[in-house]
């Protein structure tokens, strides 16, 4: 088992801790990963995704999709309609289930669909203006920018 120690990176870096919680939940083996229900996550542009969710059994109701602090929980829980039904052999499970998905900053949940026993969760990353590349202009010369409006001109200040 591999142990990796975080704290020098906790030394060094300003406002990634993110990151390094990340790594350290995706790279503990304490915790043994649930595979119920079975999911795929599917690239549909270059920033949007879906998750899909196999969900055979459970209605609309019994659904649920959270987001809370960048993480997106998807639950179920089933009512218990079984009174008075002999099963000769069961194997859909309807277990109730909670899955988290970790997003990544900017990514927002677009909706979820559910149908044909799946449950479908469309996210797409939007990057606000401020952090978007942008491209300045170079003045030539004796020009001057236009960009601040209280910029001294030929006054000599002593």
């Amino acid at each position: 088992m591999r142990h990796f120690d975080f704290a020098p990176l906790y030394r060094a870096t300003v406002g990634f801790d993110q990151i390094a919680d990340l790594m350290d939940r995706a790279l503990s083996s304490d915790v043994a990963q649930p595979s119920y229900p079975p999911y795929n996550i599917e690239k549909t542009a270059d920033d949007a995704w879906r998750i899909s969710i196999a969900v055979a059994g459970f209605s609309d109701a019994d659904l649920s999709v959270e987001l809370k602090e960048h993480q997106l929980i998807v639950a179920a829980r089933k009512a218990e309609e079984d009174e008075g039904r002999t099963y000769l052999h069961r194997g859909i499970a309807t277990r109730a289930f909670e899955r988290r998905f970790t997003l990544a900053d900017h990514v927002r949940v677009e909706g979820a669909t559910h149908e044909n026993g799946m449950l479908h969760i469309d996210l797409r990353r939007e990057i606000p203006e401020a952090l978007k590349p942008r491209r300045i202009e170079i003045a030539r010369g004796t020009e001057r920018p236009a960009i601040g409006t209280d910029v001294t001109r030929d006054k000599t200040v002593n």
